[in-house]
């Protein structure tokens, strides 16, 4: 087994970032991962006192599909967030001032249905320690290639793997051998992970990536042919290290 591909997701809800590799922490989320979310009215999200919030609070693919029409890149460095749509840049701003956020705010107000939102859309910051991910297990999320391509077979079209929004995509495995992976742990690169759970999917997966079109339902075709709804799992970080594409993943 390898690790094929490796993705951030900066901001919830819009375009991944693929990376050659990434520098994972002891305890820590994904880097750069999950690190903003756009809220869909109050939230009751409190930066001082974080907590998890239900996705629905934001907007998100299962709900506002159209996002995954726009193409996105945050850099770090200068904390500038560039939104393209239709391959042409459409807003660019820095996250780190007051009128940088409601460029953004204002551009995505604009652009979702008006009829999904339910209140001021507001661009909010994770503090240290707390990520915007879906599941409070969050940390890092793995994909099985292999799994994704007995899903394509099953829809009868393709599936890009993009749509289950992971952050490892892994090559070499039996399909759905990852459903015996909580409770073990794995080696990849530097660091070792400890799965926790499978990850359970919604109509998000739905949305084709890159043009935002829900174009077919992932969740029934899954729980049609395979008798669940889950794709890929969640996994801690037990041991922090530099994981690279094409670095080997073994099961301890």
């Amino acid at each position: 087994m390898r690790l094929a591909q490796l993705y951030r997701y900066p901001v919830k809800g819009l375009s991944p970032e693929p990376l050659r590799a990434a520098d994972l922490q002891t305890d820590g989320y994904f880097p750069c991962d999950r690190l903003f979310a756009l809220e869909n009215g109050p939230s009751g999200f409190d930066p001082a006192a974080p907590e998890h919030q239900p996705k629905i609070k934001f907007l998100m693919l299962m709900k506002n599909g159209a996002l995954a029409g726009l193409a996105t890149r945050y850099d770090e460095e200068s904390g500038t967030l560039a939104i393209s749509e239709g391959g042409r840049e459409a807003v660019r701003a820095n996250l780190r001032t007051s009128e940088g956020r409601a460029a953004i705010e204002a551009f995505l107000s604009a652009y979702v249905d008006e009829a999904q939102i339910r209140g001021p859309v507001k661009l909010l910051e994770a503090p240290d320690g707390f990520r915007f991910t879906d599941s409070k297990s969050g940390f890092v999320s793995l994909i099985n290639l292999a799994s994704v391509a007995e899903i394509e077979k099953a829809q009868g079209t393709r599936v890009d793997p993009l749509r289950f929004r992971g952050n490892l995509y892994i090559e070499g495995a039996d399909a759905w051998a990852e459903a015996a992976w909580p409770g073990r742990t794995l080696k990849i690169g530097d660091a070792t992970l400890s799965v926790l759970k499978m990850t359970d999917r919604c109509a998000a997966t739905g949305v084709e990536p890159g043009t935002g079109r829900r174009d077919m339902d992932v969740v029934q075709t899954l729980r049609k042919n395979f008798g669940h709804v889950d794709c890929g799992v969640y996994a801690r970080v037990e041991k922090g290290g530099r994981v690279a594409v094409g670095d080997a993943l073994t099961l301890l």
